[in-house]
């Protein structure tokens, strides 16, 4: 076998095809992976601590239905799901609806990447949720019912307060997967930085070079989105009660 020929020069070098330097593809994949992490997280958080809520009620069939969710969306593959919303689910509506999903829904990739992993980091999230609500002491449910709160009330200003605040070193945990999970959206076509990465490595043949600053800029992502859930965290503790973030 002949000696690797290292080249950090590559990422400055121009594109094969010409218009763009190397740099500028990690970076542009490195856009689409913070943009597909956040917009999935925001989502993600919405539908996991309304799912989580409605798997502590007291009402069997929301209880039920909740469970459901998150055993379907949490024990299948990630990658599956997104095949599943990207070549199945088009087929599967009226044609007019899938035509649309096919043909004329602005950036399919990017959107189908945002919705299958939002879906699949919910029901992460709303298993945190309702581990955090069932930690609490039971006293506190009944003694905001017992002061005249309704049941929604109970939740919006007793429980959910105390509970979010149990749950962030978990949630920060998965903050920081929903970056890398964003990965899997290359499979689908969407050019985010593995993707970006790949197809340089494919173009320069310089992978250790390439994959070496790849993964630096996870490195990076991730580092900062646990050093802002640890600030959260910190801020929002309550002393005596819940250890500061560090």
């Amino acid at each position: 076998m002949g000696k690797y020929n290292w080249n950090w020069n590559i990422f400055f070098e121009e594109v094969a095809t010409g218009g763009e330097k190397y740099y500028q593809w990690l970076l542009s994949g490195l856009g689409w992976t913070v943009a597909t992490a956040l917009c999935a997280w925001v989502i993600a958080l919405i539908l996991g601590f309304l799912v989580g809520v409605i798997r502590t009620t007291p009402i069997k069939w929301l209880s039920i239905a909740g469970d459901a969710y998150v055993e379907l969306f949490r024990n299948i593959p990630l990658i599956v799901q997104m095949f599943l919303w990207f070549f199945v689910l088009p087929d599967l509506l009226p044609q007019a609806a899938g035509d649309w999903l096919k043909q004329d829904m602005p950036l399919p990739e990017f959107t189908t990447a945002v919705v299958s992993l939002a879906f699949f980091t919910s029901s992460r999230v709303a298993e945190q949720v309702k581990t955090g609500i069932l930690a609490l002491p039971r006293g506190q449910r009944n003694a905001g019912l017992a002061v005249g709160f309704t049941l929604p009330q109970v939740y919006r200003y007793v429980l959910l307060p105390m509970a979010f605040r149990i749950i962030i070193p978990p949630l920060t945990s998965e903050f920081m997967n929903v970056f890398k999970n964003s990965s899997v959206a290359l499979t689908i076509g969407l050019l985010e930085l593995t993707a970006q990465a790949r197809q340089m490595n494919e173009y320069t043949f310089q992978g250790f070079e390439t994959f070496t600053i790849a993964t630096v800029l996870y490195v990076i992502v991730s580092f900062t989105a646990n050093r802002l859930m640890a600030s959260i965290e910190y801020r929002v503790r309550v002393p005596g009660y819940i250890g500061g973030g560090r």
